[in-house]
């Protein structure tokens, strides 16, 4: 039984409405109206949130930034093709039902409720988004799907100061949830697992918080990561339609499955920082490995945080090194203007460790239209020795997030359904 509601009859084949919206990489991004006000202007992120599910891309990808943010990849348990159907299917309907706010079925007290009371009568929905992406292990021989494998979807690689941990690293699927209260993440995922419990174990799992812009503007953020500094200045601007589909949207002439065109692929990486070692590093140097003014974002040298960092005029490094965050993620070239990337960016604390030591970081979460073709990772470390070489990359995967539509039947069932890769490739590019 898939859940503990009294029994019902379930198909295995996922109906076209099924999955219209959201199950493996839920399609891709809800867009459009997603977190703006009948007028078409954006809102600044609530309580009062709610994002639509429907629409050409998956929400949780081009939808405005929420407060709290959680990962959950899962893993099958069965291995054919009807099950996996079924399990896309129901994560679809939940997700839908979740992000809509429908009221939870009433049943007889003798059976356990329906949903988990967390959030009250009220249907709150603080603006969730469930973006569900599926991994490379999904292609392999269990359920016949290697030959709709998109093409740069792969393990996730080693890079440079890498510590990749098994039991933190890869899984079939990947559920990305985010939401404006810590509460709503934690009801949404009860509500997806319990739903699909009979096939679906969790692999691993994580939150995180961040202080996402009231009213963002492009070039500039108030949003600042665990080492002090601001997360997100040279994102791309969500708004901007034809960026998007130039930088983010796998296009029909890409080369890829027909299933995945109008997705994405996705890179999310969780990054140790060792927070005390950085706080006894002098400021100087702080803002030499990150290549920005700690207080006001400014490009070293430059007066704001929106001015171009100006690297043709400092060819040799004098002003923001050449080794700077922002000069390796983002060199501002013609060459590499095509490896930007959509980047999201999660503050996360654990405690601590063995060694008593502060577990804190970071999980970015990046879209892009390409997963490898010439970008490099952030977080490889600095030529000379320095705190940024003790932030190590951790985990990571990539994943496809395809467009919405019937995922379950157009991978999954005799025409395959949608779904969105994990645990792949990740010379992806990122955002300074």
């Amino acid at each position: 039984m898939a859940d503990d509601r009294p029994a019902v009859q379930r198909g295995t084949r996922l109906g076209r409405r099924a999955f219209l919206g959201g199950s493996a990489a839920l399609g891709a991004a809800a867009l459009a109206a997603a977190g703006c006000t009948p007028d078409g202007a954006r809102r600044p992120p609530g309580s009062g949130r709610r994002l639509s599910f429907l629409g050409p891309h998956q929400p949780g990808v081009d939808t405005p930034a929420a407060h709290f943010g959680l990962l959950a990849a899962l893993n099958l348990v069965r291995e054919d093709r009807a099950s996996l159907a079924r399990s896309l299917r129901d994560l679809t309907d939940e997700a839908r039902a979740l992000m809509e706010g429908h009221p939870p079925e009433q049943r007889d007290t003798a059976y356990p409720p329906a949903e988990t009371g967390i959030l009250g009568p009220e249907g709150r929905t603080d603006g969730l988004a469930v973006t569900l992406s599926v991994g490379a292990s999904l292609f392999d021989d269990r359920f016949g799907l290697a030959e709709r494998r998109p093409k740069e979807l792969v393990r996730m690689p080693y890079l440079a100061n890498d510590r990749l941990d098994p039991a933190q690293t890869h899984g079939d699927l990947l559920l990305a949830l985010s939401a404006d209260q810590p509460d709503t993440l934690l009801h949404a995922l009860r509500q997806l697992m319990r739903r699909t419990r009979d096939n679906l174990v969790l692999h691993w799992m994580l939150d995180g918080y961040n202080r996402p812009d009231a009213r963002p503007r492009p070039g500039e953020t108030g949003n600042r990561n665990l080492l002090g500094f601001k997360d997100g200045t040279a994102n791309l601007d969500i708004g901007d339609k034809r960026l998007m589909d130039e930088l983010i949207w796998v296009g029909p002439g890409d080369g890829e499955p027909a299933w995945a065109v109008g997705g994405s692929y996705q890179a999310v990486r969780i990054i140790r920082m060792f927070v005390e070692f950085w706080d006894r590093t002098p400021l100087n140097e702080q803002q030499k490995i990150i290549g920005r003014d700690k207080a006001s974002g400014a490009p070293l040298g430059q007066d704001r945080e929106t001015d171009d960092p100006g690297y043709g005029d400092d060819p040799a490094g004098r002003r923001v090194p050449l080794d700077a965050h922002i000069r390796m993620a983002n060199p501002r070239t013609p060459e590499t203007a095509g490896n930007r990337i959509l980047r999201r960016g999660f503050n996360f604390s654990r405690g601590f460790d063995d060694a008593g030591r502060l577990d804190q970081g970071a999980w970015p979460s990046s879209a892009t239209r390409r997963a490898s073709p010439g970008g490099s990772w952030p977080c490889r470390p600095a030529s000379r020795a320095s705190p940024w070489r003790s932030t190590s990359c951790r985990w990571g995967r990539v994943l496809l997030r395809p467009p919405r539509g019937p995922l379950h039947r157009r991978l999954a069932g005799p025409g395959a359904a949608r779904l969105t890769p994990s645990a792949g490739r990740l010379a992806v590019r990122s955002v300074g």
